[in-house]
């Protein structure tokens, strides 16, 4: 998809709104796993290094749950890689985040905090209220740099869209030219783990309908759903599908396993967890255990229709890859994507984790994206709310492509 890029026009001197997604998993009370904040850092040295005044927007967590927090332990994270000062202001909208961001000089860098402190951001009806209504007047640009996030009709997220120039930073126009070249696509191998099954659903459908699915190797979760729904005995996992409310969706698998007969692909073999011990077993003599990871038989029979396959999407892992004993599959996965000669795009936060864990190196597989949610709707064709009001912003303000060193022509008043 063609789009603006904040790569392509002269920054210097300009306020620019960087709408990022550090959002991480919180353990105690503390942030862990910084592979997004790692991931942006890039683009928010570079607008820095370029002479902008850059203000990032972004999120953690979700009100009312353990994770929602402040952004001061993000920022800290970004000081350390970027190493460079940066401000904090445990403010969003208030009186001394709009002073900070007035008072900004060029290559200065301010972190806003949590943009969901604000009710307006997540329950505004056209995605504006006070977020927009008071920093909009104060910016020149506006970057949305994740895909994760395009999703949501947020007021961070499609607000300023309205108000000012708006342009992709490097990091979701590298991650739709990567999805782009899967969704313009055929002949796709899926691989389909975890336990969001309306997630791995959404995108059979789609794909095994049109005809552009090759096949869809599944496991994890959703392997213990579909070998239910194929008449197998799950064993212990019964008590899991119950208790995850995923026997609603038995009737739903049942219904794909006709309809694309061969074309969804189930576990051979499995490991099942017996007092969290290993022990292997075909899929068609589970009598007890939990089903925990896909077997040798299976991991072989992956493996070969992973090294015939020219595209691959892999999203979720194979097993419970935490543990050392269940990671076997989702390893061995990961390991054939990593060497096969096909195009490979990876989404997920398990997925990203088990490649972290594995000590794996991103740059073997075609892209790792960032996103999850947002990954799944697009693949299946929908329109993102946030991609839509870039693409919008375009005809609302014009600049075309200024010629090296041009000055940016200045936005009309908010």
């Amino acid at each position: 998809m063609a789009m603006r890029k904040i790569a392509d026009y002269p920054v210097k001197g300009m306020k620019v709104l960087l709408r990022v997604d550090l959002n991480c998993p919180v353990k105690d009370g503390k942030i862990i796993g910084d592979t997004r904040i790692r991931a942006h850092a890039g683009t928010i040295k570079e607008l820095s290094d370029r002479g902008a005044r850059v203000v990032i927007l972004s999120h953690q967590g979700r009100r009312g749950r353990e994770d929602f927090m402040s952004l001061e332990q993000h920022t800290k994270a970004l000081h350390h890689l970027i190493k460079r000062d940066i401000i904090y202001v445990d403010d969003v909208v208030g009186e001394r985040a709009r002073k900070a961001v007035t008072n900004l000089r060029d290559g200065e860098i301010l972190v806003l905090d949590n943009v969901r402190h604000l009710k307006c951001e997540t329950e505004h009806p056209i995605g504006e209220g006070e977020l927009v209504f008071h920093l909009a007047p104060l910016a020149d640009y506006y970057v949305l740099d994740a895909l994760s996030v395009a999703h949501r009709k947020h007021s961070s997220v499609v607000g300023f869209a309205r108000h000012m120039p708006c342009f992709a930073g490097d990091i979701l126009a590298s991650e739709l030219e990567a999805v782009d070249q899967v969704r313009h696509g055929k002949d796709v191998t899926f691989i389909f783990g975890g336990s969001k099954v309306e997630d791995s659903f959404a995108v059979m459908k789609k794909w095994l309908a049109d005809g552009r699915a090759r096949e869809v190797l599944v496991g994890g979760a959703l392997s213990v759903l579909f070998l239910y729904a194929s008449g197998n005995d799950v064993g212990d996992s019964l008590g899991y599908l119950k208790d995850s409310k995923l026997m609603d969706k038995v009737p739903e698998a049942k219904e794909l396993l006709d309809k694309f007969d061969g074309k969804i692909v189930l576990p051979i073999d499995v490991a099942l967890s017996i007092d969290m011990q290993r022990h292997e077993s075909d899929a068609q003599s589970i009598r007890k255990g939990q089903i925990w990871d896909i077997g040798p038989k299976t991991i072989l029979r992956y493996k070969e229709i992973i090294n015939n396959s020219h595209c691959i999407v892999m999203n979720g892992p194979a097993g419970v890859y935490e543990l050392d004993d269940f990671s076997l599959g989702t390893r061995a996965l990961l390991e054939t994507v990593a060497n096969s000669d096909a195009f490979s795009l990876l989404g997920g936060g398990h997925t990203i984790s088990a490649i972290e864990r594995f000590g794996l190196d991103k740059a073997h597989f075609g892209y790792v994206s960032l996103s999850g949610k947002a990954l799944i709707e697009y693949l299946c064709g929908q329109t993102l709310p946030g991609i839509a009001a870039l693409d919008d912003n375009e005809t609302r303000f014009p600049m075309g492509k200024p010629a090296k060193g041009a000055a940016p022509r200045k936005p009309p008043e908010c």
